[in-house]
């Protein structure tokens, strides 16, 4: 079985759900980043809750890891009301709605991760769930065939996504709340990590310890988070539960997790441009074709933080190392061969000469 990769933001079987739960946070004033989402949802959630009225459908798009299930349990939360939770790939048919739609009770949160993944067919059946709080089914089929209304009790549809430009516009355009989750800066993952580490009883850690574990942590608090378990499972056995700046520098080490949070396919990426293709351009299929790995997974796991941090350029002729990434890995990049059609005239005249010489 393949290892996971530690620095994936996708949740992962190591993620510990026991303590999950734990290191949530439940109401708006705990959770840390984000900080004009959640002041756009506390005015949201003031005003509605003051009118009796369930919360807008709402729509959290970006990056895996940031929030937004987490955000999706403070809404309800704030509320004073229950979540339900499914994802798109798990509803295959109108009918697998019709259970949850029909038992919630007034204003509670029904989220839906990964929500661009949605059939069409039950993408058309929850558009009046949304609009009119009503679902129609049909019984028997054919001459036979009847359809039946069923009313709901309001409710609040929130959908996360981190591929918001596959929601066709009709869905998109039935949420009243849209918002796109950032990156966050190392000082607000030190905060989170404050937190988990008193809420794990870790004992006192100093700032600039916790901070090393924020700075490689990729902007992501599932990452970080991850990370910070990993260091407390090494200090435990290795140093007797004593965590330093050393101990998490020997700890992410041995999870090959460099001083900058690239881990051994990130380099083994950037090496590749840098060594067979004299540091580019060279178009992403070449480059997984070399690595024995899917240009998918590169695409969507490898680039987008070594785009984020300056260490790799996207061009129309391909993937280019940039200089600040040769450097990181010790390389030195070399200008690139002179085109041969510059040659072409070289290439020429010699053979002019070698055929008038024999």
């Amino acid at each position: 079985m393949a290892k996971d990769r530690i620095l994936s933001p996708r949740p992962q079987h190591r993620d510990e759900p026991s303590t999950g739960s734990l290191l949530r946070p439940r109401r708006l004033d705990e959770f840390v980043g984000q900080r004009e989402l959640l002041e756009r949802l506390s005015i949201a959630l003031q005003a509605v809750r003051r009118r009796g009225e369930p919360m807008e459908h709402v729509l959290l798009h970006g990056p895996p890891g940031l929030g937004k299930t987490t955000l999706a349990h403070v809404i309800a939360e704030e509320m004073g009301t229950r979540a339900y939770v499914t994802s798109g790939p798990a509803l295959t048919k109108g009918g697998d709605l019709v259970g949850t739609l029909t038992k919630m009770q007034p204003n509670d949160i029904l989220f839906i991760d990964e929500i661009h993944r949605l059939p069409p067919a039950v993408e058309e059946y929850i558009y009046p769930a949304m609009e009119d709080f009503k679902i129609d089914f049909t019984l028997d089929s054919g001459l036979h065939a009847k359809v039946i209304t069923y009313h709901l009790k309001p409710f609040s549809l929130i959908g996360a996504t981190t591929r918001a430009g596959l929601l066709s516009a009709a869905l998109r355009s039935r949420f009243g709340i849209t918002d796109h989750l950032q990156f966050y800066r190392p000082e607000e993952l030190l905060l989170i990590l404050q937190s988990a580490a008193e809420r794990l009883a870790m004992g006192a850690i100093d700032p600039p310890t916790l901070l090393g574990i924020a700075r490689r942590s990729r902007g992501t608090p599932r990452i970080t988070l991850r990370l910070l378990r990993r260091v407390r499972d090494f200090a435990q056995v290795r140093r007797g539960g004593r965590i330093d700046e050393q101990v998490v520098s020997d700890a992410l080490a041995l999870e090959g997790v460099d001083e900058l949070g690239l881990d051994d396919l990130d380099r083994s990426y950037l090496r590749t441009i840098g060594t067979v293709y004299a540091g580019g351009p060279v178009g992403v299929e070449a480059i997984a074709a070399t690595m024995g790995e899917d240009s998918g997974t590169l695409e969507d796991v490898v680039e987008p933080y070594l785009l984020q941090i300056g260490f790799l350029a996207r061009t129309r002729q391909g993937r280019r190392l940039t200089p600040a990434g040769a450097d990181h890995l010790g390389l030195i990049l070399t200008p690139a061969a002179e085109p041969a059609a510059n040659l072409a005239p070289l290439l020429d005249e010699r053979g002019d000469d070698g055929a008038g010489s024999s």
